[in-house]
């Protein structure tokens, strides 16, 4: 009995390991192979017509992979190429662990590590670790853009570019982010706008400590500290790219709501949110939201009292630079808005749009409580304020009261 048992657990066993190989003989027979000296195939009736196949292929291939049609030549592999589809990764980094299905891959991989850059361009010696990279940087020279958009005739000297760009086409974006979902046509672009939500702020000015989001806006901001100014407008001597498009005209960027053109992405972008009602930047404190991050950061200073824009000659200090501005008029008596009705001049544009309700005879504020409508904001404001004033103050209520009758009058 112990003999017959031993026996059955030895067979079992064995059922076992043949049923494993027999599992990856079918998988492998679903890749066969025509080859110039073996034939990899299931059956004999298979392997007479590969045979047939190969002598009838007018191409002098090395091998056929009858998986995907593709013919191959002598320098690849027949087995390399069946890890492939099998999914076997057999070369192994020792450095980092990272695995590999062909050992040129590994070989790739391992300049990683070790820094060697063995391709070398020719006409400005710069170094690369992959022979494929070196091709795409030579178009820089040679000028060539392979890849050419069927749709507008855009070129591009890299593939990947090329697929980004027919995004904008078929209006795809697949990276989407999972706080907001605003999506993105590209993944570098997801990553970026992430920092918004994370506030994580990786790029540190060694000179004055601030942080930012990004590499490309400290390399920006540090220029504020060397005084460099590397874009010159060839025409006026103005900093350059956008500021182009001053004398060219061009707006390039379209609103898809209302038409209306911008020179600027980013300012296209902002004047969406108008349309969408998107106000993504939120104070932490009070819970207001803005669709700039720039009017946010103005906001947050009326809860932290700073005061940084300064006037010169009387010590007054402003929350926004535009405030300090209108304010040295008072200084300098400059009123640059003129009337073009009777001439008269203001410092303030506000002030302006006052005083031409007098000539249109236009009265946007009426009070809601006796209907009288005003073409001043603050003679509305005075008419509301004698509403809710005490009857013990006659006086100051006459007064008031005597003020709105001018203004109804004027």
């Amino acid at each position: 009995l112990c003999f017959f048992t031993l026996d059955l657990m030895a067979l079992k066993e064995e059922k076992v390991v043949l049923d494993e190989n027999e599992e990856e003989d079918q998988y492998e027979n679903l890749h066969d192979f025509i080859t110039g000296e073996k034939s990899f195939c299931c059956s004999k009736t298979e392997k007479t017509l590969m045979r047939k196949r190969a002598q009838e292929s007018e191409t002098q291939s090395y091998f056929t992979c009858l998986r995907f049609g593709k013919s191959f030549g002598q320098q690849v592999n027949p087995k390399d190429h069946k890890r492939f589809h099998t999914g076997k990764k057999t070369f192994i980094c020792q450095q980092c662990g990272k695995s590999f299905n062909h050992r040129g891959n590994l070989t790739r991989h391992v300049r990683v590590h070790t820094g060697e850059k063995p391709y070398t361009c020719p006409q400005c010696g710069h170094s690369f670790a992959q022979k494929g990279h070196l091709n795409v940087h030579i178009r820089l020279h040679t000028g060539e853009n392979p890849y050419i958009c069927p749709q507008c005739g855009k070129s591009y000297a890299q593939l990947g570019n090329f697929k980004i760009h027919m995004r904008i086409h078929s209006g795809e974006s697949p990276f989407t982010c999972q706080q907001c979902g605003k999506s993105f046509t590209r993944k570098e672009s997801l990553d970026k706008h992430i920092r918004i939500h994370t506030g994580e702020k990786h790029f540190t000015c060694p000179q004055c400590g601030k942080s930012f989001a990004l590499k490309e806006n400290v390399t920006r901001h540090m220029r504020t500290h060397t005084g460099e100014k590397p874009y010159t407008c060839q025409r006026c001597g103005e900093n350059l790219k956008s500021h182009m498009r001053i004398h060219t005209g061009e707006q390039s960027y379209i609103c898809p709501h209302c038409g209306r053109s911008f020179t600027h992405r980013q300012t296209l972008n902002v004047h969406i949110r108008i349309h969408t009602g998107e106000k993504p930047f939120t104070c932490q404190q009070c819970g207001k939201s803005f669709t700039q991050h720039g009017n946010l950061k103005v906001h947050m200073r009326i809860h932290d009292g700073e005061k940084p824009f300064v006037c010169q000659r009387c010590g007054k200090c402003f929350i926004e630079h535009g405030n300090l501005k209108v304010h040295m008029r008072i200084h300098t008596g400059e009123k640059p808005f003129n009337c073009q009705q009777c001439g008269k001049c203001f410092s303030v544009k506000g002030t302006l749009k006052s005083h031409m309700s007098i000539h249109t005879g236009e009265k946007p504020y009426a009070c809601s409580q006796c209907g009288i409508s005003f073409t001043q904001q603050g003679s509305f404001n005075s008419c509301s304020l004698s509403l809710f004033l005490p009857a013990s103050n006659s006086w100051l209520q006459k007064k008031v009261l005597s003020f709105v009758k001018k203004s109804k009058q004027n």
